[in-house]
């Protein structure tokens, strides 16, 4: 099941900067690399790979804010898996 949602131009900018960021970490990016993918794409969703690299760079204290605002992007895209 998709979400019709899709990343929001401050979140996308918050994508971008981190994956030109020569600082952030793999898990980060991968994350940024979703939420920017689904820019304008309300049809896409997160992948449960992209999503469990998202979980870890909102937890992991030593990420920028900047990461965490495309992670929580690209969390928010998951899609749900209708277990309630």
């Amino acid at each position: 099941m998709t979400k019709n949602e899709q990343t929001s131009r401050s979140a996308a900018s918050s994508a971008s900067e981190t994956l030109s960021s020569d600082a952030t970490g793999d898990a980060s990016k991968s994350a940024a690399a979703s939420a920017l993918a689904q820019h304008k794409a309300p049809g896409k969703a997160t992948s449960a790979e992209a999503a469990s690299a998202a979980s870890k760079v909102l937890r992991d204290g030593r990420t920028s804010d900047t990461s965490k605002s495309a992670a929580g992007s690209a969390l928010a895209q998951t899609p749900s898996s209708g277990n309630k």
